[in-house]
């Protein structure tokens, strides 16, 4: 890293990119998140002011920071916060971290609720609150219910919440539909854990750092899967929606799942980068 005397914020800034980019597909864009973190400033003030030097002690401390996401660890968990769907979103180790690609689940749930007041909505294994929290912002006349078995993730989640200033979602702690035996809702929607056992990009990049529990979906990815979709169409609504997140390469095996089960009107989207990411189907009843 730089030597003392030389402590502006472009030479860090410099710096630290040059040391991510081994570990980085955005190493500049790393290394700003991590100082404004630190600086408790947004990038565009690093942006603004390259020449201003930092204090020693924060140019040491952000030295560490570098260090830490050199040996994998996510900026997400190293600031404790990610962006999704346009807001910030508190994270630690124990929730997965929201990415990009989840937000096509989003745009989907919202174009097929139905365009009425009130619908409700179902999320299985909420995780940071992310989908259900996107979906409260922009449907607020929306009845959320979003369930989770991890009492520290739904504690994340309900945090989310507040932070936002969102109280119209319904955090329920269980198992998949435990928590809202009875109940029927006009979509359903989950992100569930969907990576094979044994799968090598576990010991890759962020999922290292993440919850098993919320990664792994048994042997062949799908257990999460098979144990929803065989109880989901008892609590649709008629015409209701059924839609995942999945691998991007599990879509047929998750449209065999569906078509098994007698759902219909099954269809899967491709994300930004062109992968099978969601698939959706109506139930039966």
């Amino acid at each position: 890293m730089t030597e003392p005397e030389d402590l502006t914020i472009r030479r860090y800034l410099d710096d630290g990119a040059a040391l991510l980019s081994y570990v980085s597909d955005c190493p500049r864009l790393e290394a700003e998140a991590l100082l404004a973190y630190l600086l408790k400033k947004p990038r565009s003030h690093l942006l603004a002011w390259p020449d201003k030097e930092l204090d020693y002690p924060v140019a040491k401390g952000f030295e560490v920071l570098l260090r830490r996401r050199f040996s994998g660890e996510p900026v997400a968990y190293i600031t404790g916060v990610r962006e999704f769907w346009s807001m910030p979103l508190r994270v630690n180790r124990n929730v997965l971290i929201p990415r990009p690609e989840t937000e096509l689940l989003v745009e989907k749930a919202l174009e097929y609720l139905p365009d009425r007041e009130g619908p409700s909505v179902l999320d299985l294994g909420t995780g940071s609150g992310n989908i259900a929290l996107a979906l409260a912002r922009e449907r607020p006349d929306a009845r959320i219910t979003a369930v989770e078995i991890s009492k520290p993730a739904l504690k994340v989640a309900r945090l989310n919440a507040k932070m936002l200033h969102i109280d119209s979602v319904d955090f329920r702690e269980g198992f998949w539909f435990e928590p809202v035996a009875g109940m029927r809702f006009d979509v359903i929607v989950s992100n569930p854990p969907y990576v094979e056992e044994g799968d090598e990009h576990l010991i890759e990049g962020d999922v290292r750092f993440e919850p098993e529990n919320a990664l792994l979906g048994g042997t062949d990815g799908l257990s999460s899967f098979r144990s929803i979709i065989d109880q989901a169409f008892t609590f649709l609504e008629p015409d209701g929606w059924l839609m995942f997140e999945h691998g991007y390469d599990q879509a047929l095996r998750v449209n065999r799942l569906l078509r098994a089960m007698r759902y219909f009107n099954i269809q899967t989207f491709r994300d930004d980068g062109g992968r099978d990411r969601v698939t959706i189907a109506q139930g039966t009843e």
